[in-house]
């Protein structure tokens, strides 16, 4: 069994200006929360001085360094595989915590044994501006969006709000069932849509994914991506990765329609020349086996759980819950 106390997991690329700033606000708050901690920072081969950095200013942290750079999941999953502690914050190196991040998390592990995670709110860096709250579940179609927020309407601490997914810029996770999972799912690298899939194996498993209003976060609007990769690359990733997502958790009949919805959008997207949909469709395909494989791992957990409830069981009970609740969506 694991002690009891808190591992962060930052993973880090390139990230030496980002981790100057989040790194002390990090300690405040694991000072603050009175518990044992940990901070591993998985390096994904930078090529700044991120780690003669935190070699010189921050030495107990733990650096695991990699000789290629693999992208977002593989290098987190190294932090988290080397983890200890029985609760692990998985935190973007572009996110600053505020000083009492923890303290309102761990009555939703007390309270449910099967809470997952919980996610705090996800501010602007500069300013007040929310930009991520409890995800909100939806489709368009047999599509299940991914970008739907909600919070309360006159947000209190007794609130208790289901999310769809915990984002991967700060989800304080239980690590037992991290292990359980197997981490984030490799084949979403480089990034994008790992933190939704990983957080919908959990659901469908039996266990709970929460949104906390009082555990507030400051984040840059993904600095690290956009500063490295062309447009399109992203887009062909993000839209690979969707369809990963899909094809991995939909059941048959709502997968049927998923493909039938794919005739229009590339029709769509052919006559308003967004070809980087077609590169995503290529890379999609090219992966079908590595995607499949995933897939019998998912089955071999769910068996041994006895527990697989499809997507629309999970959206279904999420939305139940919300039927007696004043929210703002967003």
């Amino acid at each position: 069994m694991a002690p009891k106390g808190i591992s962060i997991v930052m993973p880090n690329y390139n990230g030496r200006h980002l981790l100057e700033q989040t790194l002390p606000d990090a300690y405040v708050a694991l000072q603050n929360s009175g518990k044992e901690y940990e901070v591993i920072i998985p390096d994904d081969c930078s090529t700044d001085d991120s780690i003669v950095f935190l070699e010189q200013h921050f030495p107990s942290v733990i650096i695991l360094k990699s000789e290629v750079n693999q992208g977002f999941s593989p290098n987190a999953n190294k932090g988290i595989f080397a983890s200890k502690y029985d609760h692990v914050l998985i935190l973007n190196s572009d996110v600053k915590l505020s000083p009492h991040y923890f303290d309102s998390l761990y009555k939703y592990f007390e309270e449910d044994p099967d809470t997952f995670g919980v996610m705090g709110r996800i501010i602007g860096w500069n300013d007040e501006e929310i930009q991520d709250g409890a995800k909100y579940p939806a489709y368009h179609g047999a599509k299940i969006k991914t970008s739907g927020n909600y919070i309360s309407a006159a947000p209190d601490e007794k609130d208790r709000l289901y999310s769809m997914y915990l984002s991967g810029a700060n989800a304080f996770v239980d690590r037992k069932k991290l292990l359980l999972l197997g981490g984030f799912d490799e084949l979403f690298a480089p990034f994008y849509v790992e933190d939704f899939e990983m957080s919908l194996r959990a659901w469908r498993v039996g266990w709970k994914c929460y949104y906390d209003h009082f555990a507030v976060c400051r984040h840059q609007v993904s600095v690290s991506i956009k500063s490295q990769k062309s447009k399109n690359f992203i887009n062909a990733i993000y839209y690979r990765n969707k369809m990963f997502l899909h094809v991995m958790h939909l059941a048959p009949l709502q997968l049927i329609i998923w493909y039938l919805q794919l005739i229009p959008e590339m029709l769509i997207r052919l006559f308003t020349g967004r070809f980087y949909y077609f590169k995503s469709l290529k890379l999609f395909f090219s992966s079908f086996n590595k995607m499949k494989a995933s897939e019998q791992k998912f089955e071999a957990l769910a068996r041994r759980r006895c527990i697989n409830f499809p997507v629309k069981h999970v959206t279904d009970f999420i939305l139940g819950s919300l039927k007696e609740k004043d929210i703002k969506r967003f």
